[in-house]
């Protein structure tokens, strides 16, 4: 599966130990007129996912879903049946990673070619401005997929508890899945089958403190080029915030819950419906941010664009509001978005422009 490679850079976080100023590359000037919500009764909406299983389907929850969905792209889930021990493990285990010395840690590198490994990601460029944070990115599902080269071996269970914790993350997946293609007036498989054996990348994020906090950003505005994320926060340190009004809004974890997201492939299948929202990390002056990313990706056979079923739904003729192309095309837009810098979504790339938009 080629997502690319990345030029390497400074270890941030043996450069947060060492450097008593903020290296120009880190610094974000145009953060400063960034307009942050203080209003805390604005809240990512929460799903209660044991009202959608054992052929509960509850209505109050379903349209809970579908409005967070279509209105903010974020949602957080409760009662997710990802048994605690094995989100603690994992949790656990990436710690444990990260606190090893670098040279350890380098044992994982990435390669050139390959966004998989420690180092960061979309590094295109030697002026490009850096974000402050290393990461572990790992391609972790379908087995087919996994390279062990950037499979740390310490701590010794880590192999074991991410092929664990990966599974059990597809088994959400396909739940959630399955509850927005009711939502969306859709036979469950039709969309479960676009992403059976898709591809599952695990992204373990180190965030290290920084005393110039206001001046630097642990990961760039961004939208997820994917279908759906799963996200678990490791400690207890905000700093993932989310575009909605004009305002970046933070989102504060619920205990013991799954962050999910919508990705710019769910965007585009519903043909606009749900919105995949720029979401971006800002960093912590005292304490240290960990956090683990899982993406989930539609299988390298599907489609990606606005779904047949949804386009006549109700036996209404709808127009798409998006084009249409192989996921290796869509693959490769996203490595071409990369190096061109730009930042908004693929989402955005591939929508048609009406007439009156023109």
């Amino acid at each position: 599966m080629e997502l690319g490679g990345s030029l390497a850079v400074p270890n941030v976080q043996e450069l947060a130990w060492s450097s008593k100023d903020v290296p120009a590359r880190y610094v974000r000037p145009e953060l400063e007129l960034d307009r942050v919500s203080k209003d805390e009764s604005v809240r990512v909406p929460v799903i209660d996912m044991s009202k959608l299983v054992g052929g509960c389907d509850d209505e109050d929850e379903l349209a809970k879903l579908h409005s967070a969905s279509r209105d903010w792209g974020f949602f957080q889930v409760i009662n997710h049946g990802v048994p605690d021990k094995v989100i603690l493990k994992m949790k656990a285990d990436i710690q444990e990673f990260f606190s090893r010395p670098l040279q350890e840690k380098m044992e994982c590198a990435q390669l050139p070619s390959d966004i998989q490994g420690y180092g960061q990601a979309f590094v295109v460029s030697v002026e490009q401005k850096l974000d402050w944070g290393d990461m572990l990115y790992i391609l972790a599902q379908p087995q087919d997929v996994r390279n062990m080269r950037f499979w740390p071996r310490v701590p010794s269970s880590f192999r074991a508890t991410l092929i664990q914790y990966s599974i059990e993350l597809e088994k959400l997946k396909g739940i959630l899945l399955s509850s927005m293609a009711r939502n969306l007036g859709l036979e469950p498989e039709k969309l479960l089958t676009l992403f059976e054996e898709g591809v599952q990348g695990v992204r373990m994020n180190y965030y290290p403190p920084c005393k110039q906090a206001s001046k630097v950003i642990g990961i760039s505005p961004h939208t997820d080029v994917v279908g759906l994320t799963l996200l678990t926060q490791v400690n207890e340190v905000q700093g993932l915030q989310i575009k909605k009004d004009g305002k970046w809004i933070p989102v504060d974890p619920v205990p013991g819950a799954f962050i999910v997201n919508v990705g710019d492939v769910i965007e585009i299948m519903s043909n606009g419906e749900y919105k995949s929202i720029e979401h971006r990390v800002v960093v912590n002056p005292e304490k240290e941010r960990l956090s683990i990313a899982a993406f989930h990706n539609s299988n390298r056979n599907a489609v990606i664009g606005p779904l047949p079923d949804i386009l006549s739904k109700e036996q209404k003729k709808r127009a798409p509001n998006y084009k249409s192309i192989s996921y290796q095309e869509f693959l490769k837009l996203g490595q071409k978005a990369t190096l061109e810098g730009k930042e908004k979504g693929l989402a955005h790339h591939l929508k048609i422009e009406t007439e009156a938009a023109q």
